[in-house]
């Protein structure tokens, strides 16, 4: 029930071998996902995010920044700290070590927000269509 926020396959920052310069959970002036302050087992504490919510900031060495979204509403357990200090995580194991956050959406929502999601299959062809409509 709970949902790993990682970088798709697909994200520019996986492609044409780009570099991570840095990234950054300060979203604005007064909040930082770090600040992220979770207790017991109703996780009291935890920042609420919505579908549109950022998340973090990643530079790449070439100049580019990406914000990184929720895309899911529910309550932030945590994020990553370790992609601060080695951001190269990010790009070698990004559906494992190097995932961004973690978020846990309200139980009532989860079954709708699921079958929401795209199959793997469902993805690719996404993907496939996006590549033809561009070239």
């Amino acid at each position: 029930r709970i949902c790993v926020i990682t970088l798709a396959e697909a994200h520019p920052l996986l492609q044409n071998g780009k570099t991570i310069k840095s990234i950054n959970y300060q979203i604005s002036a007064n909040c930082s996902r770090l600040q992220n302050k979770v207790s017991g087992k109703s996780k009291r504490g935890a920042q609420f995010l919505t579908e549109l919510a950022p998340l973090c900031r990643i530079s790449s060495s070439d100049g580019e920044e990406y914000t990184i979204y929720s895309c899911i509403r529910g309550r932030l357990i945590e994020v990553n700290e370790n992609i601060l200090s080695n951001p190269a995580i990010l790009q070698e194991k990004p559906s494992t070590e190097g995932y961004i956050a973690v978020v846990l959406p309200k139980f009532e929502e989860s079954k709708s927000i699921t079958q929401g999601l795209l199959t793997q299959k469902e993805y690719e062809e996404v993907l496939l269509k996006r590549l033809n409509s561009s070239s």
